[in-house]
């Protein structure tokens, strides 16, 4: 279950970088990298599994199909999680920034309005 979500989720990924492939102004191909970096972990683990196993790795367990699908969703939301701080923290539309001047400028306005009003009395 795990390489069948990171697989899915990276052709998807994927797809989407090709889509907006000259500009990749969210920064997908970070997602994509992440996710067929992850699918040729679990690939690799897989071929090591069924040569462990061999048939018995076919036949797995409801239990142990549980426990990897909560496993490729865990990696599936971390990975979200750390492409979304990478696009905080380049913040390719310059929003974080913008918010944090608009922030800072309205501060600076009230600091003034404090020293004009303790000036007059």
């Amino acid at each position: 279950m795990t390489l069948l979500i990171s697989v899915f989720a990276a052709v998807i990924f994927t797809f989407l970088w090709y889509k907006n492939a000259p500009e990749d102004l969210y920064r997908l191909k970070t997602l994509c990298f992440m996710f067929w970096g992850s699918s040729l972990m679990w690939l690799t683990d897989a071929v090591f599994e069924f040569t462990a196993e061999e048939a018995a790795y076919f036949n797995p367990t409801p239990a142990a199909m549980l426990n990897d699908a909560f496993l490729g969703l865990s990696v599936l939301a971390l990975s979200l999680t750390v492409w979304i701080i990478d696009l905080l923290i380049h913040d390719p539309k310059q929003v974080v920034k913008k918010m944090l001047l608009k922030r800072r400028k309205e501060q600076e306005e009230k600091r003034n309005l404090a020293i004009k009003a303790s000036e007059t009395i």
